[in-house]
Order: structure tokens, then sequence, then C-alpha cells
């Protein structure tokens, strides 16, 4: 049977029903929202869980226009009574403002223009109206224009709202997608305290003194502080991913991916898609990030041996959780990183409410942010601010290590003396010395010392600071994994000088007993012939290294031809 298209990057609800891709039914979502009933509904959630597509729901289900079939057979058409009171009832102003980013508030602020005119657009029949007066359509022209004043801007959706509700003779339903991310955007380029005064009025206006509005739905990564940009606002009821309401409409539930794994053929896969990319807890529920898990079926067809791998990383900067590596620099908190990274949790006091500018001006604010964006998830009951936090899944704990790693390299960098006490004690089969001196760069590092992980995955850690210390001898050739004689050598390093080869094996020793696991090491280097190849180059001095590390502890034992 032909499989359904996978919906990677959809985020059109009708597209998506009608051009046959894959859908978990979220249509609930509608009841629920109903029956829950807020006039101006904020929903955070981390990126990537399903919010605009969310949004696109909500505009094709209350909207007058459309073709309404695209509902049928989902959960919300059992509802009989709530599709014949709400279903293509009202008009809908629908905006998304994710791709207001530029670099100067005057070309955000153009962007922002330029989407709300295109929102405006969609209404172009209320220049015929006959509901509306001359003084009616001379303002609304004035939401079609390029050169909008900001005055105009702040109090455009509650004109058009209210420009609407004449022409139907019926309340408006307004949708905001990604509010927030026009902040995001400020703040990163230095023009915030401009960005939030405009946001301010638009949504101030809006949602605050709007007699055209039947309720509105916003979305967004966090929740704003009010006095920043909701200020005076009563009716604003935050559905955050503390909340137990709503909890199972963003992103997928374990029994959804059993499903839809089963309905690829993937079932085999199941426990590697939990490990990888569930753990998120959204209020009562377990939820999967839903375009990990696409990516990665997405995968399987090119390759049924396809490995799970980090999708999310390549979706935003990580910044967090790179300001949060950065700002590690007293003792406490690298150690809660490192328990973090093995699996524990840690107990933290989150504030949900916060300014952009207050995100990273403490460690404290920069917990609460890693959690609201999905970064750490929730475990077990909270205690009032109280929360247990845990990295969700390896997705996630990838990101972590990948920035721990690059930070790391960094400081690398800087050490310049160090580093060429450890090259020279390398090329001279000084032993003692690049253990004491690797030793010296494992306490300064953030660890990874996760015993659910599988060992070699351990080893790749240690293997990858090697990398690191040695990827700055410029002139030096350094290989990884390279196949020589009868095996792969973890590492091989040949100095500028010309004469000399360095095999480096390396172990993570377990159990803990060091030297067991460097004789290991050598041994390995000794029966798979690794310095055979450099022989036969001409390579007259060879020094075969085996590097054995436990936690922050490391043995370094040598051998000559």
């Amino acid at each position: 049977m032909q499989k359904k298209k996978l919906p990677i990057g959809i985020e059109n609800f009708e597209k998506l029903r009608l051009e046959d891709f894959y859908y978990i039914d979220k249509t609930g979502f509608i009841r629920e929202l109903l029956r829950n009933w807020g006039e101006v509904n904020l929903f955070t959630r981390p990126r990537r869980f399903g919010k605009s597509l969310n949004m696109s729901m909500l505009e094709h289900f209350f909207s007058r226009n459309g073709d309404k079939r695209i509902f049928d057979g989902l959960e919300i058409a059992e509802e009989e009574e709530i599709c014949r009171e709400y279903m293509g009832k009202y008009p809908v102003i629908s905006i998304s403002l994710k791709g207001i980013d530029a670099l100067t508030y005057e070309t955000s602020y153009q962007m922002a223009v330029q989407t709300v005119m295109e929102a405006a657009a969609r209404f172009y029949f209320l220049l015929d109206s006959e509901k509306l007066n001359d003084y009616d359509k001379a303002e609304y022209r004035e939401l079609l224009r390029k050169d909008m004043k900001e005055g105009i801007f702040g109090s455009s959706l509650k004109l058009l709202s209210g420009m609407l509700e004449k022409h139907y003779g019926t309340k408006v339903i307004l949708l905001i997608d990604e509010y927030d991310v026009p902040l995001a955007k400020a703040y990163a380029n230095g023009y915030y305290e401009q960005m939030i005064s405009l946001i301010r009025s638009l949504l101030g206006q809006v949602l605050k003194t709007n007699n055209s509005l039947k309720f509105a739905v916003l979305t967004g990564c966090l929740r704003i502080s009010k006095e920043s940009i909701f200020t005076g606002l009563k009716n604003l009821k935050v559905r955050s991913i503390t909340d137990g309401r709503f909890d199972r409409y963003f992103g997928f539930t374990d029994e959804e991916v059993k499903t839809f794994l089963d309905d690829y053929g993937y079932s085999d896969r199941y426990d590697e898609v939990k490990k990888w990319y569930d753990g998120y807890r959204f209020g009562n529920t377990d939820i999967y990030c839903p375009w990990d898990v696409l990516n990665y079926c997405d995968a399987l067809f090119d390759d049924r041996k396809a490995q799970p791998e980090n999708y999310w990383i390549n979706t935003s900067s990580n910044d967090a959780v790179r300001r949060f590596i950065r700002e590690s620099a007293n003792s406490a908190t690298k150690r809660e990183i490192e328990h973090l990274v093995a699996g524990e949790v840690i107990v933290k006091e989150i504030h949900q409410e916060l300014t952009y500018p207050e995100m990273y001006q403490t460690i404290d604010n920069i917990w609460s942010l890693l959690f609201m964006t999905g970064y750490l998830t929730r475990r077990g009951k909270t205690e009032g601010r109280q929360i247990k936090l845990a990295i969700p899944n390896l997705a996630i704990r990838d990101i972590f290590v990948t920035q721990i790693m690059e930070f790391f390299r960094e400081k690398v960098r800087e050490d310049g003396e160090r580093l060429k006490r450890f090259c020279y004690a390398l090329q001279n089969k000084d032993a003692k010395n690049v253990e004491n001196i690797f030793t010296e760069y494992l306490k300064k590092i953030i660890s990874i010392r996760d015993t659910a992980m599988k060992q070699e995955m351990k080893e790749n850690f240690y293997h990858g600071i090697l990398l690191g210390i040695l990827g700055v001898k410029e002139r030096w050739s350094i290989s990884s994994n390279k196949e020589m004689g009868e095996g792969y050598a973890d590492i091989l390093a040949e100095p500028d000088c010309g004469d000399v080869g360095i095999i480096i094996e390396v172990k993570y020793a377990h159990d803990g007993n060091l030297d067991a696991a460097c004789y290991q090491a050598l041994k390995q280097i000794e029966s798979t012939r690794y310095e055979d190849d450099l022989a036969d180059d001409g390579v007259e001095h060879i020094i075969k290294y085996g590097i054995a590390c436990y936690k922050k502890r490391c043995r370094v034992m040598a051998a000559e031809n």
C-alpha cells in the first residue's frame, strides 16, 4: 500500500489534508479550546512542536472561507453541536510574526507592515462592502499602504476586526502565531525597546479594548512578562508547558508515535525513537518532538539502517545552551551541568515570566529560559516554582555535548603554552607529561559521564577532547579513525618534523581500572598492526599510546617500534 507523504515543514492544514500527507489528529484541540473558554489565549511551547500547524487548523475550521471537508473523518467532526455552531461561521484574522527578522528596526518595521498588509489584503472585498461607509473604506486603504505610519500600524488589527464585524455582522477571531519572534530578533540586534513598544501597541489595542473580538489565540516560545507587553490585559489566559490542559495537542504522544511507526513499518525502531526524541513533559503527558520523529522516519526511507540523530540542532542558534555553558565558570554550575548530561535531575526555581533583557542577566534566569524553550524538561511533580529539571532525551543531550566541545576547543586555542608542552611531550614519548597535562584539561572541562551510555560513546568524548587539543597544531597532520593495518586507528598524528608518527588508541575504563584499559589499548595497536602503513611510508620513529580515561582521571602508556 502506498504510504502517505511525511509532512516535514508543512504548516498549512488545508494543504496537508488535500495533498495526502500523514496527519496525527489534533483537532480535539478545537473542542478543548471552546470548552476551556478564554477571550485571549496564549500557548507557549518550544519550537518545532506543531504550533503553526495548529493555528492553521483553527483558521480553516472557524473561517467562512475554504473547504470544510478537510475535517471529514477527524475527531472534531464527531462534535456535531460544535461544528454546527462554529465551523465556517466567523471572519478570521490570521497572521504570523515569525518572519520578522532583521538587523535594524527600520527593516524589521517594514517587514511587520508587510505582514499586516498581507492580512488586510485577504479582505479586499471590504472596499465594495455596502456595510462600510466611505470613512471605513479610507481607513481600510491605509492598511494596504507600504508607508504605513506606526500609529496606524498599532491600531491596524483593531481597525480590521471592526470592519469585518460591520461587514459580516459577527465578531472576529484573531490568530497570532509566534508573537515573540520579533522581540527575540530585536533583542539580539540591539533595537529591543523600539520593537517592544511597537508590539505592545499592536497587541494592546486589538486585545484589550476591542469590542469586535470573539476570542484570540496567540502562540510563542516564551511567556513574556505582562509588565513589558501585556500591560493591563486582564483577559489573558496563559497555557504554558506546565498546564495540564491541552497537554497532548502539541507534539506527539507515545501512543501516536507507536501508531505512526507501525504505519510506516518501523515498529522495530520504537526504542531508539523513544530514547532520542521522547522525554518532554507538557502538563501531565510525555511528549515526543514531532520534527525529529518525522525527519528520522524520512532518513529511514533512504537507509533502513540509519541511526537517530539530532535534527533539532539546525533549526535555531541554540544560543541559550551556548550562553549557559559559557556562564558555568563556577564549579557548582559546572557540576550541575555534568549531572544533567549524566541523565540526573536538578531542582531549580523557575520563573516563567521574563523579559528578554532579563533572560541572560543571571544564571538562574538562564535555567528558566532553558526550561521554557525545551532544552530542559520537568520530572515529577511541581512544588510551587521549584521544579525538578532534566535533559529530555539523547537529541537534546547531543546539543549540550556539542556546545561543551565547542567551548572546550575555544578555550584550548587560548591556552598556547600548555598546548606546546603537551605536543612536545607527545612527540618525545613523555607519557607522564602527556598524562599530567591531559588530566589538567579533564579537570577544567565539563565532563560527560553518563553511566547509561555505551562505552564507545564515552570513548568518543575523550577522543574528541584529544582532537580538540591537537587540532590547533596547524602544521601537524591529524587523522581520526583512519584505516590502518587491519583496523581503524583512533587518532594518527604526524608532526611537522617528518620522521615521527604517533598512533593513539583511546579506551574508557568502565570499571575504573586505568592500567588494564591502557594495556588493552596498546595490545589493540599491536594486534591490528596499525604501524605497518607508517613504516611503509618511511616513518622511522613510531610512538604508540594507550590512553585510558575514567571520569576526570586518565592514564597514559607509551611504546615505540
